[in-house]
């Protein structure tokens, strides 16, 4: 079972810019597929971002394309999202998690392992 845990969260003004970290233990990586998702108050949890760990495949969903970037270190076994020209409707708590398989579905229920969560607010 892999163990992620998040870092990276806080309170940042409308345009500013926040980077996410998740450190994954205790499994091999290379045949993951890693996601960050949020979950805004009364809101289901979304897909915002995910990337095949070996092949570095990425993709976004709609609401954050070409704002948010995911990418991670092999050396650090970490995936990170860059998160720029953050909007108040960014603001919610953000989960890193892991897929057995090399395939990006978005799909909550297709990721096994989850992070604790870390709160991003943005103000306006």
């Amino acid at each position: 079972q892999v163990q992620l845990i998040e870092s990276g969260g806080g309170l940042v003004q409308a345009g500013g810019s926040l980077r996410l970290s998740c450190e994954a233990s205790g499994g091999t990586f290379s045949s993951l597929t890693m996601g960050w998702f949020r979950q805004a108050p009364g809101e289901e949890r979304r897909f915002v971002a995910g990337i095949v760990w070996g092949r570095g495949q990425t993709r976004y969903s709609d609401s954050v394309r070409g704002r948010f970037t995911i990418s991670r270190d092999n050396a650090k076994n970490t995936v990170y999202l860059q998160m720029d020209s953050l909007k108040p409707e960014d603001t919610a708590i953000y989960y890193c998690a892991a897929q057995p398989w090399a395939l990006i579905t978005g799909r909550a229920t297709d990721f096994r392992s989850w992070g604790q969560g870390t709160q991003v607010t943005v103000s306006s």
